[in-house]
Protein backbone atom coordinates (compact mmCIF):
# COMPACT_ATOMS: atom_id res chain seq x y z
CA UNK A 1 0.00 0.00 0.00
CA UNK A 2 1.34 3.39 -0.95
CA UNK A 3 2.25 5.57 1.97
CA UNK A 4 0.15 8.75 2.00
CA UNK A 5 2.28 11.82 2.68
CA UNK A 6 2.85 15.18 1.07
CA UNK A 7 6.34 14.25 -0.05
CA UNK A 8 5.08 11.14 -1.85
CA UNK A 9 2.36 12.89 -3.85
CA UNK A 10 2.87 14.61 -7.19
CA UNK A 11 1.49 18.07 -7.98
CA UNK A 12 -1.69 16.78 -9.60
CA UNK A 13 -2.46 14.52 -6.64
CA UNK A 14 -2.04 17.35 -4.14
CA UNK A 15 -4.25 19.61 -6.25
CA UNK A 16 -6.84 16.84 -6.42
CA UNK A 17 -6.95 16.67 -2.62
CA UNK A 18 -7.37 20.44 -2.39
CA UNK A 19 -10.17 20.52 -4.95
CA UNK A 20 -11.97 17.68 -3.19
CA UNK A 21 -14.20 16.46 -6.01
CA UNK A 22 -14.78 16.85 -9.69
CA UNK A 23 -17.93 17.81 -11.59
CA UNK A 24 -20.00 15.86 -14.08
CA UNK A 25 -17.76 14.71 -16.90
CA UNK A 26 -14.58 16.01 -15.25
CA UNK A 27 -12.94 13.78 -12.60
CA UNK A 28 -10.97 15.78 -10.08
CA UNK A 29 -7.62 14.29 -11.17
CA UNK A 30 -8.31 15.34 -14.78
CA UNK A 31 -9.13 18.87 -13.63
CA UNK A 32 -5.88 19.04 -11.66
CA UNK A 33 -3.83 17.75 -14.58
CA UNK A 34 -5.41 20.25 -16.97
CA UNK A 35 -4.69 23.11 -14.58
CA UNK A 36 -1.01 22.19 -14.46
CA UNK A 37 -0.83 21.60 -18.21
CA UNK A 38 -2.51 24.92 -19.00
CA UNK A 39 -0.36 27.03 -16.68
CA UNK A 40 2.88 25.11 -17.06
CA UNK A 41 4.17 25.51 -13.51
CA UNK A 42 3.04 26.04 -9.94
CA UNK A 43 4.41 29.59 -10.07
CA UNK A 44 2.24 30.44 -13.06
CA UNK A 45 -0.77 28.73 -11.47
CA UNK A 46 -0.26 30.72 -8.27
CA UNK A 47 -0.25 34.01 -10.22
CA UNK A 48 -3.37 33.23 -12.25
CA UNK A 49 -6.40 35.33 -11.35
CA UNK A 50 -9.82 33.93 -10.55
CA UNK A 51 -11.24 34.57 -14.02
CA UNK A 52 -8.32 32.76 -15.66
CA UNK A 53 -8.64 29.77 -13.34
CA UNK A 54 -12.35 29.49 -14.11
CA UNK A 55 -11.56 28.97 -17.81
CA UNK A 56 -10.39 25.45 -16.99
CA UNK A 57 -13.32 23.00 -17.40
CA UNK A 58 -14.51 21.84 -13.99
CA UNK A 59 -13.21 24.93 -12.17
CA UNK A 60 -15.76 27.40 -10.88
CA UNK A 61 -15.56 30.33 -8.46
CA UNK A 62 -15.48 28.07 -5.38
CA UNK A 63 -12.63 25.85 -6.58
CA UNK A 64 -10.65 28.82 -7.91
CA UNK A 65 -10.88 30.44 -4.46
CA UNK A 66 -9.60 27.21 -2.87
CA UNK A 67 -6.56 27.30 -5.17
CA UNK A 68 -5.82 30.96 -4.43
CA UNK A 69 -6.25 30.40 -0.69
CA UNK A 70 -3.83 27.46 -0.72
CA UNK A 71 -1.07 29.51 -2.34
CA UNK A 72 -1.75 32.44 -0.02
CA UNK A 73 -1.47 30.16 3.01
CA UNK A 74 1.84 28.75 1.74
CA UNK A 75 3.17 32.29 1.35
CA UNK A 76 2.15 33.26 4.88
CA UNK A 77 4.03 30.31 6.36
CA UNK A 78 7.29 32.12 5.68
CA UNK A 79 6.19 35.02 7.88
CA UNK A 80 6.06 32.69 10.89
CA UNK A 81 9.74 31.81 10.71
CA UNK A 82 11.57 33.95 13.33
CA UNK A 83 13.82 36.55 11.73
CA UNK A 84 16.71 35.30 13.88
CA UNK A 85 16.71 32.12 11.77
CA UNK A 86 17.86 34.07 8.70
CA UNK A 87 21.42 35.21 7.96
CA UNK A 88 20.69 38.68 6.62
CA UNK A 89 24.34 39.21 5.69
CA UNK A 90 23.92 36.79 2.78
CA UNK A 91 22.05 37.90 -0.36
CA UNK A 92 20.78 34.36 -0.96
CA UNK A 93 19.23 34.27 2.52
CA UNK A 94 17.64 37.70 2.05
CA UNK A 95 16.19 36.52 -1.26
CA UNK A 96 14.81 33.39 0.43
CA UNK A 97 13.33 35.52 3.22
CA UNK A 98 11.35 37.72 0.79
CA UNK A 99 10.76 35.37 -2.13
CA UNK A 100 7.41 34.00 -1.01
CA UNK A 101 6.12 37.44 -0.04
CA UNK A 102 6.59 38.82 -3.56
CA UNK A 103 6.02 35.66 -5.61
CA UNK A 104 2.41 36.51 -6.49
CA UNK A 105 2.91 40.26 -6.98
CA UNK A 106 2.20 41.64 -10.45
CA UNK A 107 3.68 45.09 -9.69
CA UNK A 108 7.03 46.13 -8.27
CA UNK A 109 7.05 46.30 -4.47
CA UNK A 110 9.96 47.80 -2.58
CA UNK A 111 10.80 46.60 0.93
CA UNK A 112 13.39 47.86 3.38
CA UNK A 113 14.91 45.67 6.08
CA UNK A 114 16.09 47.67 9.07
CA UNK A 115 18.86 46.01 11.06
CA UNK A 116 20.64 46.60 14.34
CA UNK A 117 24.41 46.75 14.83
CA UNK A 118 24.57 42.92 14.73
CA UNK A 119 22.64 42.94 11.45
CA UNK A 120 19.62 41.35 13.09
CA UNK A 121 16.21 42.39 11.81
CA UNK A 122 14.48 45.14 13.77
CA UNK A 123 11.60 45.58 11.34
CA UNK A 124 10.68 45.24 7.69
CA UNK A 125 8.58 47.84 5.92
CA UNK A 126 6.96 47.99 2.50
CA UNK A 127 8.23 51.40 1.45
CA UNK A 128 6.36 51.77 -1.80
CA UNK A 129 4.36 49.88 -4.41
CA UNK A 130 4.61 50.49 -8.13
CA UNK A 131 2.56 50.06 -11.28
CA UNK A 132 3.38 47.02 -13.45
CA UNK A 133 7.14 47.43 -13.95
CA UNK A 134 7.93 50.74 -12.26
CA UNK A 135 8.33 51.62 -8.62
CA UNK A 136 8.85 55.13 -7.33
CA UNK A 137 11.09 55.58 -4.32
CA UNK A 138 13.20 58.30 -2.79
CA UNK A 139 16.03 57.90 -0.27
CA UNK A 140 14.19 60.09 2.23
CA UNK A 141 11.36 57.52 2.41
CA UNK A 142 13.79 54.71 3.15
CA UNK A 143 15.87 56.57 5.71
CA UNK A 144 12.86 58.18 7.38
CA UNK A 145 11.87 54.68 8.47
CA UNK A 146 15.48 53.84 9.34
CA UNK A 147 15.71 56.82 11.69
CA UNK A 148 12.31 56.02 13.17
CA UNK A 149 13.41 52.46 14.00
CA UNK A 150 16.92 53.55 15.06
CA UNK A 151 18.45 51.18 12.55
CA UNK A 152 22.20 50.84 12.14
CA UNK A 153 21.93 49.30 8.68
CA UNK A 154 19.46 48.95 5.81
CA UNK A 155 18.91 46.41 3.06
CA UNK A 156 16.61 47.25 0.16
CA UNK A 157 14.69 44.51 -1.69
CA UNK A 158 12.30 44.76 -4.60
CA UNK A 159 10.85 42.44 -7.20
CA UNK A 160 10.76 42.48 -10.99
CA UNK A 161 7.37 41.06 -12.06
CA UNK A 162 8.85 40.31 -15.50
CA UNK A 163 10.91 37.58 -13.83
CA UNK A 164 14.27 38.99 -14.96
CA UNK A 165 16.20 40.29 -11.92
CA UNK A 166 18.72 42.28 -13.98
CA UNK A 167 18.97 45.84 -12.58
CA UNK A 168 17.61 48.72 -14.63
CA UNK A 169 19.27 52.13 -14.88
CA UNK A 170 16.70 53.40 -12.37
CA UNK A 171 17.62 50.60 -9.94
CA UNK A 172 21.31 51.48 -10.17
CA UNK A 173 20.59 55.19 -9.78
CA UNK A 174 18.44 54.62 -6.69
CA UNK A 175 21.12 52.37 -5.19
CA UNK A 176 23.83 55.00 -5.54
CA UNK A 177 21.55 57.69 -4.10
CA UNK A 178 20.90 55.45 -1.09
CA UNK A 179 24.63 54.79 -0.63
CA UNK A 180 25.30 58.53 -0.53
CA UNK A 181 22.39 59.22 1.81
CA UNK A 182 23.47 56.41 4.14
CA UNK A 183 27.00 57.78 4.37
CA UNK A 184 25.64 61.23 5.23
CA UNK A 185 23.32 59.85 7.93
CA UNK A 186 25.90 57.31 9.17
CA UNK A 187 23.51 54.43 8.49
CA UNK A 188 25.12 51.56 6.61
CA UNK A 189 23.32 50.75 3.35
CA UNK A 190 24.29 47.09 3.02
CA UNK A 191 22.74 45.89 -0.22
CA UNK A 192 19.99 46.18 -2.80
CA UNK A 193 18.50 42.81 -3.77
CA UNK A 194 16.31 42.39 -6.84
CA UNK A 195 14.06 39.35 -6.98
CA UNK A 196 12.96 37.79 -10.25
CA UNK A 197 11.15 34.49 -10.65
CA UNK A 198 12.51 30.95 -10.94
CA UNK A 199 12.69 29.92 -14.60
CA UNK A 200 13.64 26.28 -14.15
CA UNK A 201 17.14 26.99 -15.42
CA UNK A 202 20.43 27.14 -13.54
CA UNK A 203 20.46 30.96 -13.44
CA UNK A 204 19.61 32.52 -10.05
CA UNK A 205 16.28 34.28 -9.60
CA UNK A 206 17.85 37.23 -7.76
CA UNK A 207 20.79 39.59 -7.96
CA UNK A 208 22.71 41.57 -5.38
CA UNK A 209 23.82 44.98 -6.60
CA UNK A 210 26.68 44.87 -4.11
CA UNK A 211 27.90 41.57 -5.58
CA UNK A 212 27.52 43.03 -9.07
CA UNK A 213 29.94 45.80 -8.11
CA UNK A 214 27.58 48.78 -8.02
CA UNK A 215 28.60 49.65 -4.45
CA UNK A 216 32.19 50.30 -5.51
CA UNK A 217 33.38 53.28 -7.51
Amino acid sequence: MRRLGASSLNHAEILSILLGSGVKGYPVKLIAERLLETHGSLNALARADLATLCKTPGIGPEKSMIIKAAFSLASRMMDEIPSTKWDLNRPAEIARYLRERVRLEEVECLYALFLNTRHQLIRMEEVTRGILDAVLAHPREVFRHALLHRAAAVVLVHNHPSGDPSPSEADVRLTRELIRAGRFLKINFLDHIILGRPDGQASPDFVSLRELGYFYH
